[in-house]
């Protein structure tokens, strides 16, 4: 039977791993030399392949002479770099119908490409070009700041965006993980050039890139592939040094709460946002609390979507989520509803959260187990969500499950672990955050 593929212990020059996991798919690890570590997943019978490349470094981790570089390196790399263009970068990608993109989180940044098979030798070549060789040219520069201030003015006029934001901010006080990904007007029209640069030259180096690749894959080209485009870049590749520790999940944060915060904009709505600090990322009950926040708010069979809109049509988003992070995170429920009918949503969802700790049904735990079982698998029928599971698995956990593991996992949640979890998620000092005309707020 397959069986999870640990990561920790492999980490010197050289090491690799290798375990086959479900359906014939083949996992492979290697630390090469320099400290760059790869991580595929060839999955037999697939024609597209994804490949990123990962830096373990988000907006957490921004000091404050660098705020807001990590959102803005994420723009300046898809802008030039000493060999390319940014219309070649695009039209690499647009040649061959593939497709590339990035991502910033508070813990991690991520350059991927998706592509046929037979184009990843491109998407390598192209995407770590722009890890290793940006111009951060003064003219893009500035052109991007206009762009980011666009973007963080677009998310500004989102009310749930506003209203999630500052449930953030309000769970974390001061800490880091309070502060927005992309940074605020006033930073990023501040930041400059150079600071942006020292934050690219201490972050982006061998030891902390980890290249990830999923599906119609080779580990060994690619580990050669990922080698010759790091030298064409620059990069020193002869070195002996050892890849970055992850990240210290030990020492929790103990996040601060802000009580009641209401914003008021001229919205049609009133969004509102309730919970708690939540849990950290490798939380051994993780998976308990995945059935949970199904049941209680993942779809449209939960309890919240059939009391709030589907009983008494008092709303048409509402949900429940968790955030986790290394170290702590939070947990929240959302809706969206008419001002005047916003104390009573917030009653009601406060109600159904302190209603799980006093019973599930045999139903509600068959559903939610069926639910999360099916919905693992369809989301890993495709390269990129196997390629963005390999470069989590190496940041944050440590291992690397099957998905059969993972499916006997969600199967062998119980009633009572759920009840417990909810009782103790319930007990928690909640923060409330609405948006909008709020009456009398």
């Amino acid at each position: 039977m397959p069986h999870a593929l640990p990561l920790v212990s492999a980490s010197s020059i050289g090491s690799s791993i290798s375990i086959e996991q479900d359906q014939g798919a083949l996992v492979r690890r290697s630390v090469l030399p320099g400290g760059v570590r790869v991580f595929t997943e060839q999955i037999p019978g697939m024609r597209s392949a994804t490949m990123g490349a990962w830096v373990g470094v988000g907006s957490r981790d921004e000091t404050p002479e660098h705020a807001g570089s990590t959102h803005f390196l994420e723009h300046l790399l898809f802008k030039g770099t000493k060999r390319r263009t940014s219309l070649q970068i695009a039209e690499a990608f647009d040649r061959v119908g593939g497709e590339s993109n990035a991502m910033t989180a508070k813990e991690f940044t991520c350059y991927f490409a998706r592509v046929i098979d037979t184009d990843l030798p491109m998407a390598i070549d192209v995407i770590l070009d722009m890890v290793t060789s940006p111009l951060l040219d003064k003219d893009e520069f500035e052109m991007e700041r206009g762009v980011i201030l666009e973007e963080i003015a677009m998310n500004d006029d989102d009310p749930g965006d506003v209203a999630h934001e500052k449930f953030t901010e309000a769970i974390f006080g001061g800490h880091p993980l309070g502060r927005p990904i992309g940074g605020t007007p006033e930073i990023i029209r501040t930041v400059t050039r150079e600071s942006v640069w020292e934050h690219y030259q201490q972050h982006y180096v061998p030891e902390g890139l980890i290249v990830t690749a999923a599906g119609g894959v080779d580990h060994d080209v690619v580990c050669a592939q990922v080698t010759a485009a790091l030298e064409l870049g620059g990069w020193d590749m002869s070195d002996t040094r050892a890849p970055l520790a992850r990240r210290d999940s030990t020492n929790e944060i103990v996040a601060t709460q802000g009580g009641d915060i209401s914003i008021v904009r001229d919205f049609e709505q009133a969004h509102v946002v309730i919970g708690s600090r939540g849990f950290k990322a490798t939380e051994e009950r993780r998976t308990t609390l995945a059935v949970m926040n199904t049941i209680l708010g993942g779809g449209m069979s939960s309890r919240l979507f059939q009391e709030i809109r589907e009983k008494r049509g008092l709303t048409y988003s509402v949900y429940s989520f968790g955030a986790p992070n290394a170290d702590a995170g939070l947990f929240g429920m959302y809706a969206a509803c008419t001002p005047g009918n916003t104390d009573e949503v917030t009653k009601l969802m406060v109600g159904e959260l302190e209603r799980m700790a006093e019973g599930v049904t045999d139903s509600e735990m068959e559903r939610a187990i069926g639910q999360l079982a099916g919905s693992t698998v369809l989301r890993l029928e495709d390269s990129y969500s196997r390629m963005s599971r390999l470069g989590k698995a190496e940041l944050v956990f440590g291992d690397l499950w099957s998905i059969g593991e993972v499916l006997d996992q969600v199967r062998a949640v119980t009633a009572d672990q759920v009840m417990g979890l909810a009782a103790e998620i319930a007990s928690r000092q909640r923060t409330t955050v609405r948006v909008g005309p709020i009456v009398n707020p």
